[in-house]
């Protein structure tokens, strides 16, 4: 057997490892005889070379029966070269198995044949992988020690390409331990070599590697460069397992850069590979890479499928290290479902294998994540714990950066606790660390939370400056994510120092930042998403809060449009991007401007300058000054106010009304074509959410009088502008509800005398800028309907059986609809399927009618769905492909949006909205609640017959309401002069109308709320 056939096993153990316990073969002692020793040679070497083929596609235990059985046959032959080459290979695969102290043994034993036999190339290769087998155990230093060797035997034997190996096993050592200047140096010095004598692969190796470790250092784009040079040459060479391996780096770069979809698309690939080579670990990893991708895009549910999937490989293959960052990242995806108990289970799972196979790396990542856990859940004292004992393994192995993170997590947890001086002494050491070993991401992070703790321990000025000193390194490494949170931070910090007008500055670019990010990436990493999410709606609201006090109104509600788009895009709707105005993000003043472009010319002349002396210099003073003169005057920006006038204009006598909750107080931002109205209602959050349950409590049940809440919410949305409408003369009212207010209909407000639809017509928007407010005119009606059966249905989401009662009256509504609108075209039952509706929306319908259930979930857009006759249901995935351009209206008579006392932001409302313009609907009718399925029919019979006398959606529902609450069918009279074409009759007694006085209270006529343009 020739040194070449172990090079195959030299590039393998360039590849992390992985485990289970292998079961040794039995093997016999035999004589031999000169005369058959050449037989067996031959057979040992052919049971060599089988073990290797076999190792190259993972079939890791029939490997070890090879190479077992050859072991025994060179042995019994007095084979020494080739028995020594066969314990080291065998040492790979215990290694892999996680067996490495049964590896070290093997190796060790290699070491002395090669030793006693003179050979030196065979001593090499041992003390090689010897040290990977104490790199695996992270025992980084005494790995360094036997690469170093190898690098002494290579070079006195002129062994160039074990030369450039043992340089980038080197490498390898000091990049785990977070040295990567000196990684790069080695990986450097193999690359010259490996050129040199035309070792194609080895050059290959020498180009990932250094891939890794500028990746390591946060520079992803260099990454990429060499990673793309290293898949030439995997390419050239039909190295396909390197091509597997170069794919999947590239991926993991473009997902560090937070293009998912990118990294995806190369994961695939990789996986394809993998699959059609045979080479299992690799299928493993490709699976666990997509399953990292899908969870930073927030897919939790296909990220775990994937992680399952890969499980089942590792265990298959006994890829025990494989095994453990499964569970472990099974984990992650659990923590960030919210699901703490299920994600410390695995972790604990994960913790188990790292510390059987000896893997202190891993078993620090463990108890790094259980940490994270159980800090998630307020148990700070046992984060602290296991924290604690993250950094004693970092320290002992010498890793680096996960000592830094220890060390920065430890500090998290000591905030948490409020004991701010000890995070300090944390965070500072920390910084130490991530500044040696050129860490600049975990610098910036350790700079930023020094900010926080600062400023909770009451030093703003300390704080400010290490603000200032972490969003340098955010734009040094194109962080967007940071440097929009600690712009953000920079805001909060000089509003607390009662800077408003600077404070609005930051604010703005921390929004403009972040409206950047929204536009240019689908998905965040994981940290990243999590603290994206946790502060933008904070920081919006806080910056419209900060606007609204200077009287700077308009801006304020561009803030607020920017939000509600925020909030769908979180909906998981697709291409969410609102008009040209939204996507260039907010405007500056010319001041603001000015303070911002000397702030970031200091930045680049100096980085280190004094924050607190820039904003007390004399040119910030007078920019301030002149933003306080123009903020009193009211400055705003004519050229925005006249387009919004405008667009209220065509609305007719509207106006538009943007409620905005803060926590302690309610602003009420109305435009009129006359001007700005801005007014301050003292309730908190706390106080309004509890009305709006209560109220939402007394509507949906028709015992009730719901009268008091419905006063309580007028007094505080309707009272502090009355004046201003009627002094407009408006009786349109465009409103785009913010958060909670979302969940009730304000047409069932009540002033004490009348209810609010009784005296304006009610259009919700989901935003001014994604609203259309030109008057459509009367169309002739062209329905497409369809009628739930009268059976009950049960539907499965996930593990949940949803129960959905029959609706025997849907089918009269949508029969009563045929005989009034002769246009129509009606499917009933199982006839109304997906085949029935959607191969008919092209088909010039002016109207889309579906009289059935519908589920909007909070927080769970996935799940939320209209329910078709047959069972079957539109997902939003499945509306998203909608195209209805020629479609005025869309109507679900039967829907629901659950509301419990813990309300949310109301976005799956705001979402089915949106989602029905983005198909090129004009608007759409939906309820907030399982309405009575009789009460349900004699509204939509009102509600066409409007429609078919020539009014407006929107006034057409606002007619129809109003003759449920009087019993009186007149007021359904339009422009075309008639009433009611049909008798509507209450399909619960068989009387007219004028005989159901019982339909006047809300719950039957109030749920449904028109979304859009319906003017």
């Amino acid at each position: 057997m020739n040194a070449k056939s172990l090079l195959p096993l030299l590039t393998a153990l360039l590849i992390a490892p992985a485990a289970v316990p292998l079961l040794p073969a039995t093997v016999r002692a035999q004589t031999t005889t000169e005369t058959d020793a050449a037989a067996l040679l031959e057979e040992a070497d052919r049971l060599y070379q089988q073990g290797l083929e076999q190792f190259d596609t993972s079939q890791f235990q029939a490997a070890l029966d090879s190479w077992q059985a050859a072991l025994g046959l060179y042995q019994d032959i007095g084979s020494r070269q080739e028995e020594g080459d066969t314990l080291n290979a065998l040492g790979l695969l215990f290694r892999i198995a996680g067996q490495v102290p049964t590896a070290i043994d093997y190796h060790e034993q290699a070491l002395a044949i090669a030793r006693e036999i003179g050979d030196r190339r065979g001593e090499g290769a041992a003390l090689g992988s010897l040290g990977n087998a104490y790199n695996n155990l992270g025992q980084y230093q005494e790995a360094i020690v036997l690469y170093e060797q190898t690098l002494v035997v290579t070079r006195e034997i002129g062994d160039r390409q074990g030369e450039g190996n043992a340089l980038n096993n080197l490498g390898n050592a000091y990049n785990n331990s977070g040295q990567y200047q000196e990684a790069i140096a080695l990986y450097e010095q193999a690359l010259v070599i490996a050129r040199e004598i035309g070792d194609r692969r080895g050059e290959g190796n020498a180009l990932g590697s250094l891939g890794i470790a500028y990746a390591d250092l946060g520079q992803y784009q260099e990454a990429i460069a060499l990673y793309e040079q290293e898949m030439v040459i995997r390419l050239e060479i039909g190295d396909r397992q390197g091509e597997g391996a170069a794919l999947g780096s590239l991926g993991n770069a473009y997902a560090n850069l937070g293009q998912y979809q990118e990294a995806i698309a190369l994961y695939e690939q990789r996986l394809v590979i993998a699959r059609e080579i045979g080479d299992r670990r690799g299928e493993g990893n490709a699976l666990n890479n997509l399953g990292n991708a899908y969870n930073n895009l927030g897919q939790y549910q296909e990220a775990i499928a994937l992680y399952e999937q890969q499980l089942v490989i590792t265990r298959e293959i006994g890829d025990r290290r494989g095994e453990a960052a499964a569970l472990g990242n099974l984990g992650i995806a659990y923590a960030d479902l919210g699901q703490y108990q299920e994600a410390i289970a695995l972790y604990e799972q994960r913790l188990v294998i790292a510390q059987e196979i000896g893997d202190r790396r891993g078993e620090a990542a463990a108890l790094g994540n259980l940490g994270i856990a159980y800090r998630n859940l307020g148990q700070y004292q046992e984060a602290i714990a296991l924290y604690e004992q993250w950094l004693v393994i970092a320290q002992e192995i010498g890793d680096r950066r996960g000592e830094g993170n220890a060390l920065g997590n430890l500090g998290n947890a000591y905030a948490n606790v409020r004991q701010y001086q000890e995070a300090i002494a944390l965070y500072e050491q920390q910084l130490v660390i991530t500044r040696e070993i050129g860490d600049r991401q975990g610098e910036g992070s350790a700079l930023g939370n020094l900010g926080v703790a600062y400023n909770s321990l009451g030093q703003p000025e300390q704080a400010l400056e290490q603000q200032q000193q972490a969003l340098i390194v955010a734009q040094d490494i194109g962080d967007r994510s940071s440097e929009g949170l600690w712009l953000s931070n920079m805001g909060a910090l000089l509003a607390d120092q009662d800077q408003p007008e600077l404070a609005i500055v930051f604010y703005k670019q921390s929004v403009n930042v972040r409206e950047s990010i929204r536009d240019d990436i689908q998905g965040l990493s994981q940290e990243q998403q999590q603290s994206f999410t946790e502060t933008i709606a904070s920081s919006y609201r806080r910056l419209a809060d900060l606007l609204l006090a200077q009287n700077r109104i308009l801006e304020a509600q561009e803030v607020l449009d920017l939000l509600k788009l925020q909030e769908l895009q979180d909906y998981e709707l697709q291409d969410v991007r609102g008009t040209a105005d939204t996507r260039l993000g907010l405007d500056f003043w010319e001041a603001e401007q000015a303070i911002l472009d000397r702030f970031f010319t200091q930045l680049s002349i100096n980085p280190q300058f004094d924050f607190n002396a820039f904003i007390a210099s004399p040119d910030i003073v007078a920019n301030v000054q002149q933003l306080q003169q123009n903020a009193r005057g009211q400055n705003l920006n004519p050229a925005q106010l006249v387009r919004l006038q405008d667009n209220l204009q065509q609305a007719g006598n509207a106006a538009l009304l943007y409620p905005l909750v803060l926590d302690d107080r309610l602003e009420l931002v109305l435009v009129t074509p006359d001007g700005l109205i801005n007014e301050t209602v003292p309730v908190d959050r706390l106080t309004l959410n509890a009305a709006i349950v209560g109220f939402r409590q007394d509507i949906t049940d028709r015992f009730s009088d719901p009268r008091a809440n419905a006063q309580q919410l007028y007094e505080w949305l309707m009272q502090p502008i009355v004046d201003d409408l009627d002094a407009a003369g408006v009786d349109t009212i465009l409103y785009a509800a913010d958060g909670a207010l979302r969940y009730i209909p304000i047409a069932a407000l009540h002033d004490g005398n009348q209810w609010l639809t009784e005296r304006f017509t009610i259009n919700h928007i989901t935003a001014a800028s994604l609203t259309d407010f030109t008057q459509q005119g009367a169309n002739d009606l062209n329905i497409l309907a369809g009628a739930f059966p009268e059976q009950d249905v049960y539907v499965d989401l996930g593990a949940e059986q949803v129960w959905f009662s029959g609706l025997p009256f849907a089918q009269e509504e949508v029969q009563n609809l045929v005989s009034l609108v002769p246009q129509t075209t009606a499917f009933f039952d199982q006839d109304f399927n997906r085949t029935a509706i959607e191969t008919r929306l092209d088909n010039n319908y002016t109207i889309i009618h579906l009289a059935t259930h519908a589920e909007f979930r909070s927080g769970h857009p996935t799940d939320s769905f209209i329910l078709l006759g047959d069972g079957d249901r539109l997902t939003v995935a499945d509306l998203n492909r909608w195209q209805l351009p020629d479609v005025d209206l869309v109507v679900l008579s039967a829907c629901k949006t659950a509301v419990s006392s813990e309300l949310g932001d109301g976005a799956e409302i705001l979402g089915f909205g949106y989602q029905m313009q983005q198909t090129g609907a004009d608007a759409a009718i939906a309820s907030l609640w399982y309405v009575s399925d009789g009460g349900t029919q004699v509204l939509m019979d009102a509600f066409y017959t409007a429609l078919d006398n020539g009014l407006s959606e929107s006034e057409a529902l606002r007619r129809s309401q109003q003759a449920l609450i009087t019993s009186d069918t007149s007021v359904l009279g339009g422009d075309r002069g008639n009433t009611a074409t049909i008798e509507i009759v209450d399909p619960r007694t068989g009387e007219p109308l004028s005989n159901s006085p019982d339909l006047a209270h809300p719950y039957y006529w109030a749920p449904f709320i028109l979304i859009g343009n319906g003017l």
